[in-house]
């Protein structure tokens, strides 16, 4: 068994408001945002889970939210000095804030910079007013173009343009139009994804009229033609790049890597070799008990049974196009393949045309990426 890569996710839990497709951990802006004491909150945290893995370097970090570009560059810096102090950060590190077209500007962009972010996100959604409204956005279309070339000028090192399909009402042109409008602004990522209607949001007790699946489909596809002929490759279920921008932090994740999670809901996993367990972490989820003094701010901590291993393993790692090196799932699960009949579950898979085996590599095959829901429940 072996460490896997390190990372850090950073939540600051406050948007301007609530939109009614999230079932993030995010809460209204009521009044004046309490940044400093949240920033010594999200430090202690920090040094609290370092404990559990020592000077392993963090290779990225991620804020996310809610919406973390509604703090002070200044908050922001503050923090990324904290957490040298606190980790062993690799000089390389991708460093990732989400922003809101809503919330920033061309001059907040390069603060941002000046204070160690190399890399935004920014969830614009939609490029159109109707939509946009439809989604409960703070911002206009105007916004969201000038976002896109506010990232531009800053000189970052990479952006990525959060961009939905699916929308309430919308038909393929509709949604070919807001592609091609984001296409435009050259972003070296694009994270495109369908709009899902989640549990305990205002969408799920007033749904929406959303498209049927034959316009989904023709969505996707066309969409997809789209994205390759400019140049983007699909590296993940919803996550498509220019050669070299693909997030480092997201394949992390879907590599089954390891995450520090600190702030109001965070989740993480640690992976301990010494006594072969890994861990997974959450954090007080509202911010009032998470900013309690008289209160930890770990609130569940629990190991992920033996059992339970090879299919969170997989149900990851086959979001990716690329191949999976077999011997990485006895390096990151501590278990061997033929534990839990995985060897013969994977077989039935390839035999269905669902992935593509070699002596060294598992490979989800284009009818697998098409299938993917049905795949893993082969593999539980």
């Amino acid at each position: 068994m072996l460490n896997p890569p390190l990372s850090l996710y950073i939540h600051i839990p406050w948007c301007v408001q609530k939109c009614p497709y999230c079932d993030f951990n995010s809460h209204g802006q009521k009044s004046a945002l309490p940044e400093q004491e949240y920033i010594a909150h999200l430090l202690d945290d920090l040094a609290q889970d370092t404990k559990r893995v020592g000077d392993r370097p963090v290779q990225t970090i991620f804020f996310g939210g809610g919406t973390p570009s509604l703090f002070s560059a200044a908050g922001i810096e503050r923090i990324l000095q904290g957490v040298t102090q606190r980790v062993n950060l690799s000089a390389d590190a991708e460093i990732t804030l989400e922003a809101n077209p809503g919330t920033v500007e061309s001059q907040k962009f390069r603060e941002f910079r000046q204070a160690g972010i190399n890399r935004i996100s920014i969830g614009v959604q939609s490029f159109q007013a109707d939509k946009l409204q439809a989604l409960g956005r703070i911002h206009d279309q105007q916004q969201a173009l000038n976002a896109a070339g506010y990232a531009h000028q800053a000189g970052l090192n990479s952006f990525n343009l959060d961009l939905m399909h699916g929308l309430p009402n919308q038909s393929v042109d509709n949604a070919l139009f807001d592609l091609r409008t984001a296409i435009d602004q050259q972003p070296p990522h694009l994270s495109w994804y369908q709009l899902t209607i989640e549990p305990n949001t205002l969408f799920a007790s007033k749904p929406p009229t959303l498209p049927d699946d034959d316009i989904l489909w023709d969505i996707q596809q066309q969409g997809q033609q789209l994205l390759a002929a400019a140049g983007y490759q699909q590296y993940e279920i919803s996550g498509y790049s220019q050669a070299g921008h693909q997030c480092r932090h997201n394949l992390n994740y879907w590599r089954f890597g390891d995450y520090l999670g600190i702030g109001c809901g965070a989740h993480g996993k640690i992976t301990d070799v010494q006594d072969g367990q890994i861990r997974r972490t959450v954090k007080v989820k509202h911010p009032k008990g998470y900013m309690d003094l008289s209160k930890p701010h770990l609130s569940e901590l629990n190991s992920v049974a033996e059992s339970d291993r090879p299919f969170e393993f997989l149900m990851n790692r086959l979001r990716l196009t690329e191949a999976c090196p077999i011997e990485d799932y006895g390096h990151y699960t501590g278990l061997d393949i033929d534990q839990f009949e995985m060897q013969a579950k994977l077989l039935q898979a390839q035999d269905k045309g669902l992935l593509a085996i070699t002596s060294n590599h598992w490979q989800v095959t284009e009818l697998g990426r098409r299938y993917l829901n049905s795949l893993l429940e082969m593999l539980v």
